[in-house]
């Protein structure tokens, strides 16, 4: 059998781990994994990955120190051409010639559409793995990147810490995370935040500002806000200005992580996710499976049909908001 497996979307630390796993575990089960370059971008132009052997599939050799490394070794992109039925057309004409009998997607919703459009076009077996550093998709406890973008975060904001303390400041720190609270709030209780602003609830600056007041009266002389991007009061500048319009009783800065969350060598966590996952998926392509993603709910691997995996987003736990509230009180 030959497998592809591909990148889509935007990277995120793990999926060369993802990548190393499913190599690894088709070579050892006598199976060829090729490379396809760029996404859906690239199957559709035709790229694939090519040692400087000239071998145009990937071996368990080549792959050996994958795990470390940040990024996508594979490229990664976004594709407005995939989006048209002739885009989707002409990929399933791309992996029909190269006699590709499965792919193995490495990304989030967007990623696993994608999936969903080409299964239209083509029959072969389609089996995900959820790559993004969101945390979002359903059906899977945890996703590859987050652990990472979230260590990345929280070492941003100790750092932060210390010139918000050396100039009596209250910082906002912005994270991305356009429809998910996760890496705001998983961020806000590791690094000690004291308020934090996700798309889930209701960002009341009322009670903020109360807050932020008890903080004073106590002696604080400083303060951390962390803000998920797509909060529905905006971003930290957005929300900067309000705070500033209700009488922000501390001096404030803002600063965006944005992309930096993205990169780096993946955590130790990230690692371990990616190839089981990457393992999960080759052993599932064996068993028969297609159309969906392979997630872990209680560190076991489980298969999640992917209309499931992205028909809404995974929601925050309530219990850790309560928890930070309680702390940062």
């Amino acid at each position: 059998m030959k497998i592809g497996v591909f990148c889509s979307g935007g990277d995120a630390p793990g999926m060369n781990a993802c990548v190393r796993s499913v190599v690894r575990t088709a070579a050892d089960r006598g199976h060829e994994v090729v490379g396809i370059m760029r996404g859906y971008h690239g199957m559709i132009h035709e790229e694939f990955f090519v040692d400087s052997d000239g071998q145009r599939h990937l071996t368990p050799y080549r792959v050996t120190t994958w795990a470390a490394h940040g990024g996508a070794h594979l490229r990664s992109s976004r594709s407005e051409e995939f989006r048209t039925q002739t885009g989707q057309q002409a990929a399933a004409d791309i992996l029909r010639k190269h006699q590709i009998d499965a792919i193995i997607p490495i990304g989030g919703d967007g990623t696993f559409n994608g999936a969903t459009a080409l299964s239209k076009h083509w029959d072969g077996q389609i089996v995900g793995c959820p790559g993004t550093i969101d945390n979002d998709l359903m059906g899977t406890d945890y996703t590859i990147g987050f652990s990472t973008a979230v260590q990345t975060a929280v070492e941003a904001v100790d750092k932060i810490r210390d010139t918000a303390s050396s100039h009596d400041r209250m910082f906002l720190v912005e994270v991305m995370g356009r429809h998910s609270g996760y890496i705001a709030l998983y961020t806000a209780i590791a690094a000690g935040a004291d308020v934090v602003a996700i798309p889930e609830t209701d960002t009341n600056f009322t009670e903020i500002i109360s807050h932020l007041n008890r903080l004073k009266e106590q002696g604080r002389m400083m303060a951390i806000m962390v803000i998920a991007e797509g909060d529905e009061k905006g971003g930290a500048e957005l929300i900067n200005s309000q705070l500033k319009q209700h009488a922000c009783p501390f001096q404030t800065r803002t600063i965006v992580l944005g992309h930096l969350q993205r990169g780096g060598s993946p955590t130790p966590e990230d690692r371990r996710r990616a190839t089981q996952m990457g393992n999960g998926a080759v052993k599932a392509i064996l068993a028969g499976e297609t159309g969906v993603m392979i997630g872990t709910r209680d560190d076991r691997c489980v298969s999640v049909p992917f209309e499931e995996t992205y028909a809404s987003h995974r929601p925050v736990s309530l219990d850790l908001l309560t928890v930070l509230n309680e702390i940062a009180s």
